[in-house]
């Protein structure tokens, strides 16, 4: 903008004046400005203003983002301006040359179009005074030496403008001068605008000078700040340098950086093959040349201390003393000695044949069995280190081989952060939870894993952090998992699988007084008197608080028992408790479970079967109703597709049997069969509810009810044959559970009898079947009652 101004007061300002209405500039007296028109009622102003006496009213909208301005979204003060020059654009566009007159104030609109007239007061300037007071004279000299002091420091101000503010003795001309200079918002400006006096114009004027000078100066200092940070790195690199090239004259290069002389110290003392030292002495390498404060070298220095910090080539010593290893694991666990067995030869193993492959172990079973504790006392069996790595909901293949080095914030993957806790490189290495590997875009963790786990290979892993082999051939790989259902094939292959079944209440006992009761007597600060438990205590807690194939809920009811006794000894009443069935009902209150619901009486078209879940055996009722249709199969409870699949097979089965139930032809046309498995609520699949879901529905059918002592199992095919399950200990427990007395198992599932111990198989009776015949025999009571046929053959049915 530009000052340079005839003798405005001169000029004649018109009442009423077309208004060309500002987004976002406010037109200060004698400032010369350029303005691009673009509006209708704009131009049609303009067009008004050359027809008549080329003078225009300016003034500043309120909101710059209405496109047409009302009179209300107009201030009521703006300045009067002259059109000095004009030009039309070919889009339409008029571009204008304009020279503030003198301020004016706005009386009245008085018309809005084709353009906005308004009535006018021409508002007078203060009349200068002679000679001037000190109050504006100082005034004066403050604005104009803020106004070079902001030119100074930066600020943009033509020098035109500067020469014309230092001539200016007028103290008015010089504030509006500098305001129309300043970039101020609208409103400031439009304030400055609206005051007439000099002085408080002055005044306003020299605050903003202030804060603008204060805030290039903080301005000035940043960038003097960010820049002396440039140089003197800059100085300290030249100067490194010319120190390098002077050591290097002097011949004392070899002893330049403590740190990596430290590094290479390490290199020599571990047994690091020689592809890592190499790599090793390559970053070392890489560091000494480097600027010690840079990125790149910090990065470089925890790559190092990662290498550095790896235990290579340390291995502890095991020991082989078969005889302490077993008294250990007496000593840790209770039973489970197949297991036992196993540990025994792998150590016989490693004393006949050292440099022999570890296996990889898989311990299968429901929670609380021991799986974990079993690695850890392993460890303490071999005089190994223990680690244990959780994997249940691992997502990402980079916990498993870590990031690259290309990444901020790399790091090794917790395999290898694990060898170097341990510092040694044959530790057992315990992984938690594979069943519950998840699998995303991040990758497929358990197929990082193949590589670990595989002993033809993970003898030069290679972890993505690292970037050189690492033999993890040493170390004792041990697994844990609940359900093998979910665990990929290929890892699966490479494991040894070892199944731990969920204990008997004769075992939960005897755990319990060994250990379960020790450790809450010491854990709760009690003496070893201050409590007993009775068998019948014990047992009472199993049965009627815990329903689980491990411990951990009955170890927290003890524990609650034990508190409950703490509260009285911390109280001053120490005396010595026996926990009786009575006593557990006082201090846990009403039993949490009854017995698995068992028939009152035998009933028609209701079996029970029994099934195998991650957390161990249970009874399954199986209900079957036929009802007046049109022949379909509804089933419910929440049922898999294997066991929806099994109750089809099973409908199959009993329909090649309506001649034997004495069914009209059209029986199974004219009625809908239902078949449900209660407690909806909870998923239920696997296909050994087959032969439960046939006999319930031939009971249905043929009106004969099922006994409700016999609990059954088995797979079901479309001949009749009863095919083999799993679990089988596990639903033997839950039979017994139940008070059950008669099992009906697959003729293919008798050799696993041997696996049972006796006195959980002592009151049960085993009916061995091969044939739904053999099932329904057993279950629908007089079999005379119920003449069951042979399966159709050739269209005929024999005898």
């Amino acid at each position: 903008m530009s000052a340079e101004a005839p003798s405005a007061e001169k000029v004649v300002i018109p009442d009423i004046l077309p208004a060309l209405p500002l987004k976002d500039v406010v037109l200060f007296p004698y400032v010369i400005v350029p303005l691009s028109v673009s509006r209708e009622k704009s131009i049609a102003a303009v067009d008004a203003a050359l027809a008549e006496q080329r003078v225009l009213l300016l003034v500043a909208q309120k909101d710059s983002s209405v496109e047409e301005p009302k009179p209300e979204d107009l201030y009521t003060v703006g300045t009067a301006a002259a059109v000095m020059r004009m030009l039309k654009l070919p889009d339409g566009r008029i571009r204008l040359l304009v020279q503030g007159l003198a301020r004016v104030r706005i009386d009245s609109f008085l018309a809005e179009t084709p353009a906005l007239r308004a009535k006018v007061t021409r508002l007078a300037e203060p009349e200068e005074s002679t000679p001037p007071s000190e109050e504006t004279e100082a005034l004066t000299r403050s604005v104009k030496e803020a106004l070079e002091k902001t030119v100074t420091l930066g600020k943009s101000i033509s020098p035109e403008v500067m020469v014309v503010a230092a001539g200016l003795e007028d103290p008015a001309r010089l504030a509006d001068l500098a305001a129309s200079n300043l970039e101020l918002k609208i409103d400031e400006s439009q304030k400055i605008l609206e005051t007439v006096p000099a002085v408080d114009r002055l005044r306003m004027v020299l605050e903003i000078l202030r804060r603008e000078v204060r805030v290039l100066t903080v301005q000035q200092e940043i960038t003097g700040a960010a820049k002396g940070e440039i140089d003197k790195s800059q100085r300290e690199y030249f100067l490194r340098q010319q120190l390098k090239a002077i050591q290097q004259e002097l011949g004392e290069t070899e002893d330049i950086s403590e740190e990596i002389a430290a590094y290479r110290k390490k290199i020599t003392e571990k047994q690091i093959p020689e592809e890592a030292a190499q790599e090793i002495e390559k970053q070392v390498k890489r560091l000494e040349r480097g600027n010690p404060d840079s990125a790149e070298n910090a990065m470089l220095r925890t790559y190092l201390d990662w290498l550095a910090s790896l235990p290579w080539g340390n291995v502890s010593k095991d020991n082989l003393d078969l005889a302490r290893a077993r008294k250990i694991l007496d000593e840790d666990h209770y039973d489970l000695e197949k297991i036992k067995v196993r540990i025994i030869e792998f150590l016989a193993v490693r004393k006949l044949a050292p440099e022999s492959k570890g296996p990889i172990l898989c311990f299968v079973g429901p929670p609380g069995v021991g799986k974990t504790s079993l690695g850890r006392s392993i460890a303490r069996a071999l005089d190994r280190k223990f680690l244990r790595l959780s994997l249940g909901g691992v997502r990402d293949e980079a916990e498993i081989r870590g990031h690259r080095r290309t990444y901020v914030g790399a790091m090794p993957g917790r395999i290898v952060q694990g060898l170097a806790q341990a510092g040694t490189s044959n530790p057992v290495y315990i992984l938690d939870e594979v069943d519950k590997i998840g699998a995303d875009f991040r990758g497929d963790p358990s197929s990082a894993l193949l590589e670990v786990l595989d002993p033809e290979q993970n003898r030069t892993f290679r972890d993505h952090y690292l970037g050189v082999n690492y033999d993890l051939s040493r170390v004792l790989f041990i697994t844990t998992a609940n359900v093998l259902d979910t665990i990929q094939p290929a890892f699966l292959d490479r494991m040894e699988v070892i199944r731990l079944s969920g204990y008997t209440l004769e075992e939960k006992l005897a755990i319990a007084k060994a250990h379960t009761v020790p450790k809450q007597l010491r854990e709760n600060g009690l003496p070893a008197s201050a409590v007993t438990f009775t068998d019948a205590g014990l047992r009472a807690i199993v049965e009627g608080h815990t329903r689980e194939a491990g411990l951990r809920s009955f170890e927290r009811e003890i524990g609650s028992c034990c508190r409950k006794v703490a509260v009285r000894w911390a109280s001053g009443r120490r005396k010595s408790v026996t926990v009786t069935p009575r006593q557990v009902h006082a201090f846990l209150g009403n039993p949490k479970f009854q017995h698995d619901e068992v028939l009152r009486t035998d009933q028609i078209g209701t079996a029970t079967g029994l099934a195998w879940t991650a957390v161990g055996g249970d009874v399954l009722l199986v209900e079957a109703r036929a009802v007046r249709g049109k022949g379909r199969l509804q089933l419910t409870g929440q049922l898999g597709d294997v066991m929806k699949e099994s109750a089809h097979a099973a409908l199959t089965f009993a329909r090649s049997r309506a001649d034997s139930l004495g069914l009209p032809a059209d029986y199974f046309e004219t009625h809908d069969i239902h078949v449900h498995v209660p407690e909806g609520a909870i998923p239920k699949d696997g296909p050994s509810a087959g032969v439960t879901m046939a006999t319930a529905m031939i009971s249905a059918f043929g009106q004969r009810p099922v006994r409700r002592d016999v609990a059954m199992t088995g797979e079901i095919t479309l001949r009749g044959d009863v095919l083999a399950i799993g679990g089988l200990k596990e639903k033997v427990l839950a039979a017994r559970r139940a008070g059950i007395h008669t099992v009906v198992i697959p003729k293919a599932n008798a050799r696993d009898l041997t696996e049972i111990p006796k006195e959980l198989s002592r009151d049960l009776k085993f009916i061995f079947a091969s044939r739904v015949d053999d099932v329904l025999k057993a279950a629908l009571g007089n079999a005379r009652a119920l003449k069951l046929a042979k399966p159709l053959e050739n269209g005929k049915k024999t005898a």
